[in-house]
């Protein structure tokens, strides 16, 4: 059986990217994003609730990110779940899960009123191809 790891999130910059460049002029940006999802409780009080994800691009759309995303700009990201782990300077070990986007789409509009452009790509890490997202001609056994 073949696993499947996708992530789509629509939500805000929690702060503008962070751009670093590794060896070889390759670009990385890391940003936090956060998605709220309201709902109503029992006694109809409307609760809104914040999740805070961290999101990686690499090459092409890290270059994309550093021009057009700032703090607050509303965005589409497609891509997938990858963990971390490492020690810190005490020797305890630290974990982070990230999202590493494949597809960044803006979603606000600019000051004329009209959309911004999509900045779409497929950089995955380390130079491997990300595969396609399942076009249904593939059924999950569940």
């Amino acid at each position: 059986m073949r696993g499947v790891n996708r992530v789509m999130l629509i939500g805000n910059l929690g702060k503008d990217p962070d751009i670093q460049f590794l060896e070889g002029n390759i670009g990385v940006a890391k940003f936090s994003l956060a998605t709220t999802e309201t709902f109503k409780d029992r006694s109809g009080k409307l609760i809104s609730q914040t999740e805070w994800h961290t999101v990686v691009l690499w090459r092409g759309l890290a270059d994309l990110a550093q021009k057009y995303l700032h703090k607050g700009s509303l965005v589409y990201i497609e891509g997938r779940l990858k963990t971390r782990s490492w020690e810190d300077k005490d020797g305890n070990k630290k974990f982070a899960t990230e999202i590493v986007g494949d597809n960044l789409i803006m979603l606000e509009k600019r000051s004329d009123g009209t959309s911004s452009p999509g900045i779409e790509g497929t950089e995955g890490m380390g130079g491997h191809d990300i595969p396609p997202i399942d076009d249904g001609t593939e059924r999950l056994p569940f």
